[in-house]
């Protein structure tokens, strides 16, 4: 059932939407692993990996509604499910438990890298298909920049 018609040719919109769920995928899971890791962080810098995880969160989230949005207006049903994020992202799982601070600024160095490579990935695919998406997934893309270059600064 389509509900709203989209303005780009099916194949097109299939390589728009892939990328956009991809997108999506992984920026929820982006928030959930920095919450975990936000929870759970102990050391000497506690408060300030703390605070720079919820950033993180609240950008993923940000982010993650805008892809589900631009979804919904080209026509595509957004899938944000538990089950649609446990198989389809490309973060690698992390651990329970307490986590040092230099270690959980590792995981989101590498949580981020992950998603910024698949990120610019779709970047490219969108490029002729749908500006319009490319836009928003570049500007995704340099915020999560941003966010990766603090965490690395962070370990030094």
């Amino acid at each position: 059932m389509y509900v709203v018609k989209s303005p780009l040719s099916d194949a097109d919109l299939k390589t728009v939407a892939e990328s956009l769920q991809g997108a999506l995928v992984d920026l929820i899971d982006l928030a959930l692993v920095a919450k975990q890791v936000h929870w759970n962080v102990v050391g000497p810098r506690f408060r300030s990996v703390h605070l720079q995880l919820d950033d993180v969160v609240t950008s993923a989230r940000k982010h993650s509604d805008t892809v589900a949005e631009r979804a919904s207006a080209l026509g595509v049903s957004p899938d944000g499910r538990a089950s649609t994020v446990a198989v389809g992202s490309g973060i690698a799982a992390t651990a329970g438990g307490w986590i040092r601070d230099a270690e959980a600024v590792g995981v989101l160095v590498d949580a981020l890298g992950a998603v910024i490579g698949r990120m610019r990935e779709r970047v490219a695919a969108t490029e002729a298909p749908d500006p319009v998406s490319q836009d928003i997934l570049i500007g995704i893309t340099a915020d999560l920049e941003k966010h990766h270059w603090m965490f690395q600064a962070e370990n030094g």
